[in-house]
């Protein structure tokens, strides 16, 4: 079966950075449209961007344009939630999720990673 594995998360200081990482250990993402989602604590889960597959055009929710950044490597078979300018709101649990679909869209959240801890405090 296969798994997504996320990594990255922490604890960072307002204005931080953190990159978050997502893999599926013996399968390639190559060409799958990966998405983040978030969790915030007693809230619901929210897109936050995704890459297509097929062309790798990303999509950003209007919390986080200009200040997220998608990204894919082939080579590492990882894509990556660059995070700059954290903000406390950003506090969240993050998930990466496919659709093992190579779409020209934002996958379906049908497969998702056990997630990772995200906290922006002072």
């Amino acid at each position: 079966q296969v798994q997504l594995v996320e990594s990255g998360g922490g604890l960072v200081q307002p204005g931080g950075s953190l990159r978050l990482s997502c893999a599926a250990p013996g399968f390639t993402l190559d060409n799958y449209a990966i998405g983040w989602f978030l969790q915030a604590p007693g809230k619901e889960r929210e897109g936050v961007s995704c890459i297509f597959g097929s062309d790798s055009t990303t999509y950003y929710a209007d919390s986080v344009k200009g200040r997220f950044t998608i990204s894919r490597d082939n080579a590492k078979n990882t894509v990556y939630l660059q995070m700059n300018s954290l903000r406390p709101e950003d506090t969240a649990v993050y998930y990466c999720v496919t659709d093992f679909t190579p779409r020209t869209s934002c996958p379906e959240p049908y497969y998702w990673g056990q997630g990772t801890q995200v906290t922006v405090s002072s």
